[in-house]
């Protein structure tokens, strides 16, 4: 069984490793290295990913990959765990049911199992089944035993101390019925929103791009709805907005914009339309892909009331001078180790006896 310093060594490597790939790509594959190896196995895993799941584009995983990369080194790591009082292993088994919307979504949940000294047993999405795999499997090359420390199950789980299960508001009724009697954590749909004041510069408006697009969207991270002032301009966000025009060119993200544009018309609503996004005035958080809702406010405290109403539904606040905890704009789709999904504290659970 390997300690909690080893399981850190581990990751510390796995952490250069991705460093290096990132630049392996970058150069072109003329990055020469003696785990080039290694490099063709990821690459492998990227495209096998990418035929099973259309989202996760070789563009889209890379991006994921050069992000844990870089949280991945020995001084983030240690400040991250430093607070808490990890001295021998757990070795409880926990059981990860895990979401499938982005690119190594469940990575940070294994990472804290691992790293706490326990142990995991790791229900996959259909949507995302072999990025985390092979991950697994390079960390066995660098560190042997760390595979043992994982288990993938196909099956029903059965065997488990406690529980960390991803979904939606749907399955989590669900996930509360199957697993209510064990420590758990059960997280249900988020947004991100982001808060403009109208006085932003066209490289904050072109952030906020970073914020909304990657991952097409698809994360808990992503921002799905803005809130504007009153008459606000849309010109500076759309022309802020042109980087990603190429997404259009993208099939998936086409077909979905097209249905979502499609849909509003035929329902009469009225939206603004620059070609590869739609933007739609609607009270809800959740916006569909290629779509983009907001919604207007007179003044900073009654939104700041609404917003704080609606807590449990945000995972990011996107601004600049509105709330002490916010996020920069373009920061959203690169967490650091401390911030937690729902936030909640997964490490501060997993060492509860």
């Amino acid at each position: 069984m390997l300690e909690p310093q080893q399981r850190l060594e581990a990751f510390v490597k796995l952490g250069t490793l991705l460093k290096e790939y990132t630049q392996y790509k970058s150069q072109n594959e003329s990055f020469i290295s003696e785990k080039k190896s290694v490099y063709k196995k990821l690459d492998t895993s990227i495209e096998l990913a990418g035929h099973k799941n259309g989202w996760f584009t070789r563009d889209q995983v890379a991006f994921a990959i050069e992000v844990w990369g870089n949280c991945l080194d020995e001084k983030s790591l240690a400040s991250w765990l430093e607070p808490y009082a990890i001295k021998e292993n757990q070795n409880a088994d926990v059981a990860l049911i895990l979401a499938g919307n982005i690119p190594l979504v469940g990575f940070h949940d294994l990472l804290a199992v691992l790293l706490t000294g326990n142990n995991a047993v790791v229900k996959l999405s259909s949507n995302d089944s072999v990025l985390l795999p092979a991950i697994v499997a390079i960390l066995e090359e660098l560190m042997p035993g760390m595979k043992k420390l994982v288990h993938f199950e196909e099956e029903r789980l059965n065997k488990f101390d406690r529980v960390i299960a991803t979904g939606s508001n749907n399955t989590a009724r669900y996930f509360e019925y199957y697993f209510g009697k064990k420590p758990h954590i059960i997280r249900k749909n988020r947004n991100s929103v982001a808060i403009l004041s109208g006085n932003e510069s066209q490289e904050t408006l072109m952030a906020l791009g970073q914020d909304v697009f990657q991952y097409y969207g698809l994360g808990c991270r992503s921002v799905s709805k803005l809130f504007v002032p009153n008459g606000y301009d849309f010109e500076p966000l759309f022309k802020a907005f042109e980087n990603y025009r190429y997404l259009i060119e993208e099939r998936k993200y086409q077909n979905n914009y097209d249905y979502n544009k499609a849909i509003f018309l035929m329902s009469e609503f009225s939206f603004l339309d620059n070609g590869f996004v739609v933007l739609k005035e609607d009270q809800s958080f959740a916006s569909p892909i290629g779509t983009l809702f907001y919604e207007h406010y007179n003044e900073s405290e009654s939104l700041k009331s609404r917003l704080d109403m609606e807590h449990d539904n945000i995972q990011c606040l996107v601004a600049e001078g509105f709330i002490e905890d916010e996020v920069p704009f373009g920061k959203t789709q690169y967490p650091s180790l401390t911030d937690y999904a729902d936030g909640v504290d997964t490490v501060e659970f997993l060492l509860k006896r």
